[in-house]
């Protein structure tokens, strides 16, 4: 079956599990889980494999074994599209706090020095600076970012900021509308990936 946007119950559910993050609330509400919020992400994802690609969709269990939190499970449910380029791609998530999309680069390990390495080259560095610049507004940059400037790297370096993420990405936060609970979803995730697509590009090229 083709999408038809998020039930109303899918909200419910999260707000049930930030409620009662437990086995015995989950164990209770399994099937719901199952028709209201994995089935429709599901297709959703279905729909947009054409033109981004292949999907994944994370797990709802949390890992547990070096967290404080041990909430046993997510309070949304994430699907990732990869570029190309492990931990570069596309990210949708619902939550009880509506839809949230984003796109670009959540890894870290050896590609932050490429990262770093691309922001030193003037082509490149004033490539992404431009890309970003040119986000539209409702769309917000993060990421796992440095308090202090990378070891190295001097006071008056042109991209000083941005060589202080680990990590780098844009997103939206949908809050829940009439229109969340109809097809036109698609129509909104595809826009703002498309709208991402720049950025995801460069970060796929210089990070591979």
């Amino acid at each position: 079956m083709g999408f038809s946007g998020f039930p109303d119950e899918a909200l419910i559910f999260y707000e049930g599990l930030v409620a009662d993050n437990s086995r015995a609330y989950w164990t209770a509400n399994k099937e719901l889980y199952e028709t209201a919020v994995k089935g429709p992400m599901s297709a959703l994802m279905d729909e947009l494999a054409p033109e981004f690609g292949p999907p994944y969709l994370f797990r709802p269990n949390r890992d547990v074994r070096f967290a404080k939190d041990k909430s046993p499970y997510k309070t949304h449910q994430g699907a990732y599209v990869q570029s190309g380029v492990e931990g570069v791609g596309y990210y949708v998530q619902i939550d009880a706090e509506g839809l949230y999309v984003a796109g670009g680069w959540w890894a870290s390990g050896d590609q932050i020095v490429r990262y770093r390495d691309a922001l030193d080259d003037d082509t490149a560095g004033s490539r992404i600076e431009a890309i970003l610049a040119a986000l539209p507004e409702n769309l917000l940059v993060g990421g796992d970012r440095l308090k202090t400037r990378p070891r190295g790297t001097p006071e008056d370096h042109p991209r000083l900021e941005l060589l202080r993420y680990r990590s780098l990405h844009a997103g939206r936060r949908f809050e829940p509308e009439p229109w969340l609970h109809t097809p036109e979803v698609l129509g909104h995730v595809r826009a703002t990936w498309r709208a991402l697509g720049p950025l995801v590009d460069w970060m796929r090229i210089h990070l591979a």
